[in-house]
């Protein structure tokens, strides 16, 4: 196995060391979670938009793979993303607009994942 020492912020130091054997694990879900081009940003949103609390009550409401599948944003949503798209294609987006077409980007992309999982259950029942 090969060493690799790295610097991190103080706080972070002590949960590291209390998962010290499950290190290799943890880095390795997160590689594999995490397509390399996507910056870390991209998951740590500053403020919850309304497509993002959209997807999450969607989520805890224990939706079956059927719905999973079948899953869109609403009308409203759609509509803003749109407009988010076509100014960011003229690069008009301010700071918040680029934060809020990020979080489109993970909705996307986490509901993909899940749908790639649900689809297979649709076959089996």
């Amino acid at each position: 196995m090969t060493t690799i020492t790295l610097e991190v912020p103080d706080d972070l130091a002590p949960k590291l060391m209390s998962m010290r054997d499950r290190l290799p694990k943890l880095l390795a879900m997160a590689l594999e979670f995490l397509p390399p081009e996507m910056p870390l940003s991209t998951f740590t949103p500053q403020k919850i938009y309304p497509a993002f609390a959209e997807m999450i009550d969607f989520l805890t409401s224990r939706p079956t793979p059927a719905q999973i599948v079948t899953f869109k944003i609403s009308l409203p949503a759609q509509t803003q993303l749109e407009e988010l798209v076509d100014k960011n294609r003229e690069e008009k987006l301010t700071d918040d607009e680029a934060a809020e077409f990020d979080s489109y980007q993970q909705i996307n992309f986490v509901m993909l994942m899940l749908k790639a999982k649900a689809r297979p259950m649709l076959s089996t029942n």
